[in-house]
């Protein structure tokens, strides 16, 4: 690595990524001597953010994807139908494994990337890290507001109604905040077992008793094999969008994998993840929409009847506040170490670096409780989270950079002719969504507003 030569002949060893702003041509500016103390939190700092291991790094990434995606896949599947739904809901696994695959090569290739933007600009130059950069936050606010909402419903659905819509919504968001202080990955890990048992076990009581309330009933589900009859372009494109959601984990792996200490044991977290993902949400969509039939409601765990799924709600509470501060930690974590790249308060073990964290924890957290607020309405939310974001970040992305980054040769040679189409798939798919998911979550949130199905913005009625 190189080193910044001083006037008195000392030196000092800039970060990996002031060496990538050197090397980009940017102004950096003078660059002071550090002092032993401030030398001493750099170690500690660097330490401190470099613990994950590949078991930590699935958990993380457990924590960070199965949550909200699988509480829209059942009405995913009553749209779309048993079969369209089991093949896309596996298909488009499989294409996010394999474009996390690609997220990973980059990272191994180009180990100086530490958040998804520096892989904009090693592709675009300056425009495509700020192109990425607005991005990726956005996207990640999008998720803390996504969690918001659900909170407030959560609540709402517990207390029967029992306060206004925005204060649940303002509880949800201090208990975002409060998650999302730990800066380090690792520690989150932690939360990660608690995490993902409260998921499992919520959707595990959510199928059983959907499944005994239909077997009460006596008469057989209205699930179909087929496409709802009255389900057009909107509605399909929503749905697909939903079951997009639910495999975001690449935009976040940049940043989980900067802190492994052997970051090519990446593979094996996201083949586990990756099945695991799989085998959740199909189950999940299938069995929930088979038992309760075209009335599944979104997310899913409404339609366990009134009883049941209060207690689903509160065994899920964890997994939604959980799962929701990560995405506030990784946009922090990101805007933090841009502001105070070449500075000991990057690493947050200063005075100076907490108040800077806590102050912008709480405004991001702030800006997903309005984006809840503005977009009230669940399967819409994600849609639209779906269409401008996740369609980049998980499918037309990672394609460019194996065209851009990673490939060798003609990407018609014998040898990479497989990858070409594969990455032609995962573009095509990525820019389908991105036009078609788009233009489908703004007519179907025209159309709900004007037919009165949904509650205004900033209103105490309950969220759609």
């Amino acid at each position: 690595m190189s080193e910044i030569k001083k006037e008195d002949n000392q030196s000092i060893t800039p970060s990996p990524a002031l060496s990538d702003q050197i090397s980009n041509g940017e102004t950096v500016g003078q660059v002071r001597e550090l002092t032993d103390v401030e030398k001493a939190r750099m170690q500690d700092g660097e330490a401190h953010f470099n613990r994950l291991g590949w078991k930590r790094l699935t958990v993380v990434l457990i924590v960070e994807a199965i949550a909200l995606g699988s509480l829209g896949m059942p009405a995913a599947f009553a749209t779309l139908g048993m079969v369209a739904g089991t093949i896309l809901c596996v298909g488009l696994g499989l294409l996010a494994i394999y474009s996390s695959f690609v997220v990973g090569q980059v990272k191994l290739k180009y180990p100086h990337v530490q958040h998804y933007a520096d892989a904009g600009r090693l592709m675009m130059g300056r425009f495509g890290y700020e192109l990425f950069s607005a991005m990726f936050v956005l996207q990640l606010v999008f998720l803390v507001g996504s969690h918001t909402l659900t909170g407030s419903i959560a609540f709402l659905n517990l207390s029967n109604d029992g306060a206004c819509s925005i204060v649940f919504g303002v509880v949800s968001a201090i208990i975002l905040l409060l998650l999302a202080l730990p800066p380090s990955f690792a520690e989150v890990a932690i939360l990660g077992y608690i995490d993902f048992a409260s998921i499992i076990l919520a959707i595990g009581i959510t199928v059983i008793a959907t499944g005994v309330q239909r077997n009460e009933i006596g008469f057989a589900s209205d699930w179909s094999a087929w496409p709802a009859k009255d389900a057009g372009f909107v509605d399909a494109f929503i749905a697909v969008t939903n079951i997009v959601f639910a495999y975001s984990f690449a935009i976040c792996q940049f940043s989980f994998m900067d802190e492994m200490h052997t970051p090519k044991d990446f593979v094996k977290s996201i083949w586990v993840l990756g099945i695991i993902e799989i085998v959740i949400y199909t189950l999940t969509g299938a069995l929930i929409y088979s038992f309760v039939g075209q009335g599944v409601q979104s997310p899913a765990l409404l339609s366990a009847g009134s009883l049941v799924s209060k207690v689903a709600f509160g065994i899920a509470l964890p997994v939604i506040f959980i799962s929701g501060s990560i995405n506030g930690t990784v946009a922090g974590r990101y805007i933090h170490g841009r502001i105070y790249r070449d500075s000991v308060t990057r690493y947050i073990n200063t005075p100076k670096g907490w108040i800077s964290w806590i102050a912008l924890i709480s405004v991001l957290t702030f800006i997903g409780w309005v984006l809840a607020e503005a977009i009230p309405f669940f399967s819409d939310l994600l849609a639209i989270s779906s269409s401008l974001f996740i369609s980049g970040f998980t499918f037309y992305f990672p394609a460019m950079m194996w065209f851009m980054l990673i490939r060798q040769g003609s990407p018609f040679s014998k040898e990479n002719l497989v990858w070409t189409t594969l990455n032609v798939i995962c573009f095509v798919v990525g820019i389908v969504v991105l036009v078609g998911g788009t233009y489908a979550s703004i007519e179907d949130i025209i159309h709900r507003y004007a037919i009165g199905e949904v509650r205004g913005a900033f209103s105490c009625s309950a969220p759609a």
